[in-house]
């Protein structure tokens, strides 16, 4: 339980830190026989703060009840 209650804490304070992340995806736009033309696209992954909040103070809690037994 104290692994994962620190694993939490750490990934709680960098989901606050990060809101997110960009990577470029390349996409086919014409697909015509031996004629292929790709582009890359820009996508990008956000997480509300407060999902990195949760992760903290529920870590916070695994490793105090975790000392309590």
């Amino acid at each position: 339980m104290k692994i994962l209650g620190i694993a939490f804490i750490i990934l709680g304070v960098v989901m606050l830190i990060w809101t997110g992340f960009t990577y470029t995806k390349k996409e086919k736009v014409i697909d015509a026989g031996p004629i292929q033309v790709s582009a890359e696209k820009e996508k990008s992954v956000n997480w509300p703060p407060y999902a990195g909040g949760i992760l903290l103070v529920g870590g916070i809690a695994l490793v105090a009840l975790d000392k309590r037994r």
